[in-house]
């Protein structure tokens, strides 16, 4: 017979085991005097099991991520988990979401603010609020990203390879590919980290756009790790992931138009002609050459390039 979950509370409200409820992480006066508020959906089992949290929307413009969690949170089986419990916050970053923005009304990035203060900047108030009252609670989490601005990332998840629970996490989670990545200073994943709670992150399409083959497969992800853990009974496919160790972006030597000439996620061989630029009267200044063999993880959406922007993201799975 499974062990009882102990009840727990989030922002002084009781979950107890079994119920399903929404929450507010904290309340966050604007200038208008209007006051936001981050709504956070807890799915509970009377059973023992993992807590997981699944995330998104720590920048505005993500809507993948965000897309992805609605799809997770309203399927039956979620609300009547056999083991465990879900955590589930859609959009972190409220206030950004509402103007399709990266940053933060004070030019901010959501995620360079944590651990964060309690009195604080509005980013660094949020921060602080997610580590005090909702990584307490979690085992593990995933936190779901898009590409920046014109940046179209392949499906991919983030991990620190050399600690072991978060490489078995990401084989669970099983995405097309599995990138080496260590932490960052002020990020949400190396703060939760220091606290022995393992965040991964999910990076999949562009911002502001839908792309459902990241849509797809950041869903497919987590009903993965769901099925695993024994908190639901699904079937998802079984998915092919490669592990890139170490990653490179290809730079424009030149200015002018940017073409690419493979899609994303294709395996290229080292001397491959991955992409050209042209000047807009005709000749082709540049052409981009595959350095190594490798898979492009990443393109560079933007036409109109200059000198030294990173166009083609190449991972590989080797040491190159």
């Amino acid at each position: 017979m499974a062990k009882k979950n102990k009840e727990f509370k989030i922002n002084g409200i009781s979950i107890a085991p079994g119920e399903h409820k929404e929450v507010f992480l904290n309340r966050y006066e604007l200038p208008t005097n209007s006051v936001i508020e981050i709504p956070i959906h807890v799915f509970r089992s009377v059973n023992e099991g993992p807590t997981i949290l699944l995330s998104a929307g720590m920048h505005g413009d993500e809507t993948n991520g965000i897309e992805i969690i609605r799809k997770v949170i309203t399927r039956k089986e979620i609300s009547n988990l056999k083991c465990g419990s879900i955590i589930a916050i859609p959009v972190i970053n409220i206030v950004s979401f509402l103007f399709g923005s990266r940053e933060l009304p004070d030019g901010r990035d959501m995620n360079r603010c944590f651990p964060g203060s309690k009195k604080g900047s509005l980013g660094s108030r949020i921060a602080h609020d997610l580590m005090k009252q909702i990584v307490p609670l979690i085992d593990f989490g995933f936190d779901f990203h898009t590409g920046g601005a014109k940046i179209n990332n392949h499906p991919q998840m983030r991990c620190v390879f050399e600690f072991s629970d978060n490489l078995k996490l990401a084989e669970i989670f099983s995405p097309p590919l599995i990138i080496n990545s260590t932490y960052r200073d002020g990020t949400f994943r190396r703060e939760a980290a220091k606290k022995g709670k393992p965040i991964l992150v999910f990076e999949g399409g562009e911002s502001l756009r839908f792309d459902y083959l990241s849509i797809n497969e950041g869903f497919n992800g987590i009903l993965r790790v769901l099925h695993h853990y024994g908190m639901i009974e699904a079937d998802s496919p079984e998915n092919p992931t490669v592990k890139i160790m170490k990653d490179h972006w290809v730079r424009a030597d030149e200015s002018g138009l940017f073409h690419t000439a493979v899609p994303n996620g294709s395996f290229v061989r080292q001397g491959d002609m991955i992409g050209a630029i042209a000047n807009p009267y005709g000749a082709i200044d540049q052409k981009l050459i595959a350095p190594a063999d490798g898979y492009i993880v990443g393109i560079n959406n933007q036409p109109v390039v200059h000198q030294g922007d990173a166009l083609i993201h190449i991972g590989y799975e080797g040491v190159n």
